[in-house]
């Protein structure tokens, strides 16, 4: 992760609580292509920590970061499909599915079905504005 860093082409965060500073999980932005203005959003969770809207308060930092601080116009996630929450938290912070990649890990003993999701930088624009809108009527 180290060499990824240091070619910028990914950058990894570490979830805490905010009340103990105790280790919840991993978000990263991550296989940056510059280029094409990219790139992957991962990340995961300690298992007693689902459910309780921790990734949806990481993800929007995370959002804003790629697309204000690395000027990406384009972010996207995987998640395996017999992990629908993951879908949902995506879902809820406007990525859209862009599709399913058949057997695209192997994981579990077998290959895993993986759902694609995505989001642009004037989708993210547009649910702010709509936010500030919102929020002023």
């Amino acid at each position: 992760q180290i060499a990824e860093f240091e070619a910028k082409r990914s950058i990894t965060f570490v979830i805490e609580q905010k009340f103990d500073m105790a280790f919840s999980g991993i978000i990263e932005v991550r296989d940056i292509e510059y280029e094409h203005s990219q790139a992957e959003l991962s990340f995961w969770l300690v298992v007693d920590k689902w459910g309780h809207g921790y990734m949806s308060e990481a993800l929007k930092p995370m959002i804003q970061f790629g697309f204000e601080e690395l000027e990406l116009n384009r972010l996207y996630a995987h998640h395996m499909m017999r992990n629908p929450a993951s879908g949902k938290v995506l879902q809820r912070n406007g990525f859209v599915q862009e599709g399913l990649l058949r057997q695209r890990v192997r994981k579990w003993g077998g290959f895993e079905d993986v759902a694609l999701w995505a989001m642009l930088k004037r989708e993210w624009c547009d649910a702010l504005a709509h936010q500030v809108i919102g929020a002023n009527s």
